[in-house]
């Protein structure tokens, strides 16, 4: 049992939860809580640490057996979780590298967000789960959006990070090049539009262009885009929250979509 913040292993977790270059360089990531253990792809999970306590009953004992495992002092567990209430289980796993090719490739009539600069983990973690539930087939994120393996992220994710096929893209004028070339119709989330989102047609592939949680989408991205599209707000409000304006526009393709299947 590992009794000391000082091991090897408890140092290095610590880096893996705190900072995105030792994920980037081990090419790994930790992931927290019952739920998110369980969901890990068997051949992406690397390790599991569990807290003493945890290991101490019967019923997680049984279904851990076969894995790899460490037992960790309760207060050390305790000190090396990113959570406020530890659920007693954590786990390093593999990370997944997709390209541009495996994204788009992925289905006949591709289904894609593009999110430039998001920078609350919060909302990021949220439309991946969101995305997942809307039949979304594929997520591209300009490169300075908020890490995706970052703690706050993977566990708002709540599993759909194992599913959500994604890249960081480099040069985000080369994929629209692409994404035209393709004929998937890009649609850019925009105060200036004057087009209704639910006045498109969402029946063949598409991609929504989703901006910063402040500043929205700048103007070279917007410019790319095939559509303006607007969620017309009442009252005060000038826009949403871009995690609820990634679902608004999500679940209102999957609308036209199942209703052209009946």
């Amino acid at each position: 049992m590992i009794n000391s913040t000082s091991n090897k292993q408890i140092k290095n977790l610590a880096q893996l939860l705190k900072k995105a270059k030792a994920r980037r360089e081990q090419r790994v990531f930790v992931v927290e809580g019952w739920k998110m253990y369980r969901e890990v792809p068997k051949d992406r999970l690397v390790m599991t640490y569990v807290s003493e306590s945890f290991y101490g009953q019967e019923e997680h004992r049984s279904l851990l057996q076969g894995r790899d495992v460490e037992v960790v002092a309760d207060r050390i567990f305790h000190s090396v979780s990113d959570t406020v209430t530890p659920q007693g289980i954590l786990c390093i796993v593999r990370q997944q590298e997709y390209t541009l090719q495996d994204i788009l490739d992925t289905a006949e009539a591709p289904r894609l967000m593009i999110l430039e600069n998001l920078q609350d983990p919060g909302n990021l973690g949220t439309i991946f789960r969101t995305a997942e539930g809307a039949g979304i087939t594929g997520i591209l994120m300009s490169e300075d959006t908020v890490d995706i393996y970052n703690p706050k992220v993977t566990r708002s994710t709540m599993g759909s990070i194992y599913r959500m096929p994604f890249l960081y893209v480099k040069d985000m004028a080369a994929v629209m090049d692409e994404l035209k070339r393709r004929e998937i119709r890009t649609y850019a989330a925009h105060l200036r539009a004057k087009k209704e989102y639910y006045e498109q047609d969402y029946r063949q592939a598409y991609a929504f262009l989703i901006g910063n949680e402040g500043r929205g989408l700048t103007d070279e991205l917007t410019s790319m885009a095939d559509e303006y599209i607007r969620i017309s707000m009442a009252g005060q409000v000038e826009s949403l929250n871009a995690a609820v304006a990634s679902a608004v526009l999500m679940f209102e393709a999957k609308r036209q979509r199942d209703h052209s299947s009946t």
